[in-house]
């Protein structure tokens, strides 16, 4: 659960917007992927639509390398599709699977290294009834667990693709100063069939919103 010491759910969301923190800047992202995927755990994940303001505990995520990383997506070169990656870090990649779900990721290093987080996880954090109406059920280990129920309770689709995760409508911000940190696990990433044995995947182990320990 969320380790925040003396703050409800809801409170945590007030407390990030109320107290002026920053997102994190794009120089956060300008970094070897391996690093910004570790980092961004246990940073707040806060999705702006008109329907209302969600929040998340980012707690599991997966590196893709880039061009040596046969399981990224810019392996085989720029199409349409992974345009986003062949550009600045700091935007959002988000594209459909198995014609049925969205995934969110943020780019990460420079131009000549198309690379990017996947973000696999949250522990919900604040506008929890939004999230299960979007995703239809209020049991609240469900709504963020896996990256297309990520993307479903935040309410991410292709209009994100390519905003800003600094001044966009998806936003990260950095652990609270009470938060206590958690132990990272490292793991191989899931679901996909080359390079499946690299241990890209991190989560906070232990935390019960991991979708796999």
């Amino acid at each position: 659960m969320n380790q925040n010491r003396g703050l409800d759910r809801e409170d945590i969301l007030h407390a990030i917007l109320g107290a002026g923190l920053k997102p994190l800047p794009f120089s956060f992202y300008s970094r070897d992927t391996r690093t910004v995927a570790c980092e961004l755990l246990g940073t707040y994940m806060v999705r702006f639509s008109p329907e209302g303001t969600v929040c998340g505990r980012v707690v599991e995520t997966e590196a893709y390398l880039g061009r040596e990383d046969p399981a990224c997506h810019s392996a085989r070169g720029p199409t349409p599709r992974n345009a986003v990656m062949f550009g600045p870090a700091g935007r959002a990649y988000v594209y459909f699977i198995y014609g049925m779900y969205y995934c969110f990721n943020v780019t990460t290093e420079d131009e000549k290294t198309p690379a990017a987080v996947l973000l696999r996880a949250l522990e919900p954090v604040a506008g929890i009834e939004l999230m299960s109406r979007r995703r239809g059920t209020r049991e609240i280990k469900k709504l963020c667990r896996g990256p297309g129920c990520l993307a479903q309770a935040l309410g991410i689709d292709k209009e994100i693709n390519g905003t800003s995760v600094v001044d966009g409508p998806v936003r990260f911000y950095p652990p609270l100063p009470h938060d206590l940190p958690g132990e990272i696990a490292v793991a191989p990433r899931v679901g996909i069939t080359q390079a499946a044995d690299w241990p890209l995947r991190y989560y906070l182990k232990g935390n019960p919103f991991v979708s796999r320990p």
